[in-house]
Order: structure tokens, then sequence, then C-alpha cells
């Protein structure tokens, strides 16, 4: 089974998350800049990062924090979001039972694949990091997806774009593809997910089924 995380990985949506969350945090007086939530979130629940940040501001967000965040993210979802380049092709040809298992709650999830025509590819299996108690880097998330789609960790590929990500796939006992070609990636991603545990990285959703089929083969 490949397991995929959505953001960043199955759509380019990470600079539309953090520009939105910056502008809301900036809003509500919490001086986070795009940059600060890439560097410190990427691939973080949303809840454990709001809880984050109200710690280390010593503060309370706005009750309705949450809900505005989701709201807003949304909306730009639904006009601007685009698939991953190639990811449709990769999808196509791979063979096998997939799924997502992302951080974001599942609204998120399903709209992001409905509005880049992705989700006929996995529903009805999406799962979100709100399912379990501890969401990335803790392996939890794949742990109860492999669970529910009744395959051996063991035998579970996952794709992710973040060390988190990475770091909670290795620690499920499974075997991690990189993902390094989003608008997002930095320089020094590739080195980073490699150094979180991936197995290999890919720059380039073409390159996918070559790096499925090496694992495949372990």
């Amino acid at each position: 089974m490949v397991i995929f995380d959505c953001n960043g990985v199955l759509v380019d949506s990470e600079p539309l998350a953090t520009s939105v969350v910056s502008r809301e945090f900036i809003r509500a007086g919490f001086a986070l800049t795009p940059d600060i939530v890439a560097r410190y979130f990427t691939g973080r629940r949303p809840a454990d990062m709001f809880a984050e940040v109200e710690i280390a501001a010593g503060r309370k967000l706005p009750q309705d924090f949450a809900a505005t965040v989701t709201a807003a993210i949304l909306q730009r979802f639904r006009t601007e979001l685009r698939a991953t380049a190639h990811v449709a092709r990769a999808l196509s040809w791979l063979r096998g039972p997939k799924c997502v298992a992302s951080s974001s709650p599942l609204d998120r999830i399903r709209v992001a694949l409905e509005t880049t025509d992705l989700i006929r590819y996995f529903e009805p299996y999406l799962y979100s990091g709100n399912d379990v108690r501890n969401s990335k880097p803790a392996p939890d998330l794949f742990l109860h997806v492999a669970g529910k789609m009744h395959i051996e960790a063991r035998r579970c590929i996952v794709v992710e774009d973040s060390p988190v990500g990475v770091a909670a796939g290795v620690a499920a006992g499974m075997r991690v593809i990189g993902f390094a070609g989003g608008s997002h990636a930095g320089s020094h991603l590739d080195q980073n997910l490699r150094l979180a545990g991936a197995h290999g990285v890919i720059t380039d959703m073409r390159a996918l089924p070559g790096a499925v089929i090496e694992l495949r083969g372990w």
C-alpha cells in the first residue's frame, strides 16, 4: 500500500496555507511571518501549532481562531489550489491500495482533493491527524491507517514532503519516499528529508513509480 501525505505532495498547497495562517496570526496580534510558519509547523497538525504558539506567546488565541483559519484556507483552496505537477499520471500508474494520511482536518483534505480532481484516486480512504491522539511526527496516524486498511506496516510505503512526516513514517516501521518538488521546497529540503530517515527522495512525480518499484523490491 502507498500512503500519501496531502499538502505539498498531492497538492501544491503549502505557500497558500502558510500565507493564510500567517495573515490570521498577525491579525490576532501574533507576529508570525509565512517563513516562520513554514519553518516550524510544516507537516504539523493545526491544533498542535495553535497550542504551541499560545504557550510560546503566553496568551490565548481568539476563541474562533481555528474556525477562521480553516474557512480562509478553504476559500483560497477553492479558487487557487493546483495539483502537484504530474501527480495524476503517477497515481494512474500505481496499482494496489493507496490512501491519504494528512495532519490536516478531513474537510481540508476533501476540499483539496475535490478542487484538484484527485479525490477519485483515494475516496473513501482519507485519514486525518484528528483521527489519532498524537499526530506527526508520532507514528500514530500511519499505524492507524495500516490497521484500517488491514495491511502490515512493513508493507506500506509513505510519500512525504516534511521531515516530521518522514520521521512519523519511519517510526511506524514503513518505508518512506521523500518528495522535494513542491513550490515550497527550499534548497535543503532534500537533505533534511534524508536526515529524517527517508529511504529515497524524488523531486518530480514522474519519478515516483520507479521509486515505489525500488522499495517494493526490498
